[in-house]
This record gives structure tokens, C-alpha cells and sequence, in this order.
């Protein structure tokens, strides 16, 4: 009897520890390299729009479908990167990818990042396209507050300049390209740089 007590009291220490664990795989490099992609796609569709025809870039337009062809080619290539390091950095140190840690983050991630995009599509759709640059960047900003709770603190301050960087953005209506290529570019490769320094490099 007393075994069995001994053995579940381990169990829920080791639950507890598993709840209040922080997943600490995010890799640094990783947030360098979404920045760079970030500035290609930006350069992308700087391009574009100055070749396009003098005139309003409706939804029908080529140059409105190839910007966003851009920025779905710099979302996946981010992600797709993010996971790969990841995966990489967990097997290093001996985390899991997924577990709850992992779990938590990725829903408290999730949450504020999709509704900014519902948002964002549904600006795009009824052509408010000058707040655009300022959502994604708030609610971005949001998430990473929102899941750094279970992360490296790190993530916190990125979100919380993400968050400045969006009010900027609408209070400087014109300039949200700008905005967005700070936010989403350098910020993600200071503070990608910052992480790796102190968290990857040995």
C-alpha cells in the first residue's frame, strides 16, 4: 500500500514539475533567419509596387495576388524553419518537442495570431488595406505576450515591441510597410541574435 502511495506521490511530482516547466527550445537562429526572410519579402513587395501601374492595387490585380504569394512564401519558409530548429535544439538539450509545456505555448500563441489574421482578411476583404500592417503587427505582438508565459522571457519583450511598433504604425498611417519591416525584419533578428547569444551557443 504504502509503494503504490509512494509511486503516485512521484507521478504527481513529476506532473507538477512537467505544468510548471518553461519550454526553452525556441531557437534564436531561427528568429534570425524569419527576419531575413521578412526583409526578402519586403524588397519583394516594394518591388512590385513600384512597377505596378500607376493606379489602385484592387483585390483582382496580379501585383495584389503576387503580395500575397510573397507573404504566404515567407510565412511557410518562417514556420517550416522554426519547426526544423526546434526539433533540432529539444533533441540537443534532451526536451521533447511536444509536451505541456510545448502545448500551452502553442495555444496561448495561437489564439491572439489567428484572430489578428481573421481580422486582417476581413480589412483585406472590404479594403481597409492601411491598417493591415498595423493588426498584424499588434496582435503578433499579443501572442508572443500572451505565450511567453511559458517560454523564455525573451519573448515577452519582442511582443511587447511588436505592440509599440503596431500604435506607431496606425498613428503613422502611410508608413506601415516601414513598421511592418522593422517589426517582422530587424526586430526578429536583434532579438533572434540576442537569444542565440545567451541560450544557444553552447
Amino acid at each position: 500500500m504504502e509503494t503504490k502511495d509512494y509511486l503516485k506521490d512521484l507521478q504527481d511530482i513529476k506532473q507538477m514539475m512537467s505544468q510548471s516547466t518553461q519550454f526553452i527550445s525556441l531557437s534564436g537562429l531561427s528568429g534570425i533567419l524569419a527576419g531575413l526572410y521578412a526583409l526578402g519579402g519586403a524588397v519583394v513587395v516594394t518591388v512590385l509596387i513600384d512597377n505596378h501601374p500607376s493606379g489602385y492595387i484592387t483585390l483582382e490585380s496580379t501585383t495584389f495576388k503576387l503580395i500575397v504569394a510573397t507573404a504566404m512564401v515567407v510565412l511557410v519558409l518562417s514556420l517550416i524553419t522554426s519547426y526544423i530548429m526546434t526539433v533540432q535544439k529539444a533533441k540537443k538539450i534532451g526536451e521533447k518537442v511536444w509536451n505541456p509545456s510545448s502545448k500551452r505555448l502553442l495555444i496561448n500563441f495561437c489564439i491572439p495570431l489567428f484572430t489578428g489574421g481573421i481580422l486582417a482578411l476581413l480589412l483585406l476583404k472590404n479594403g481597409v488595406y492601411g491598417l493591415i500592417a498595423p493588426i498584424t503587427l499588434i496582435f503578433y505582438g499579443l501572442a508572443c505576450v500572451n505565450a511567453s508565459k511559458y517560454t523564455l522571457r525573451d519573448i515577452r519583450y519582442l511582443g511587447i515591441t511588436e505592440i509599440v511598433l503596431g500604435l506607431l504604425a496606425v498613428e503613422f498611417s502611410g508608413f506601415g510597410l516601414y513598421f511592418w519591416i522593422l517589426g517582422f525584419g530587424i526586430c526578429h533578428i536583434i532579438y533572434g541574435a540576442v537569444m542565440y547569444y545567451k541560450y544557444d551557443r553552447n
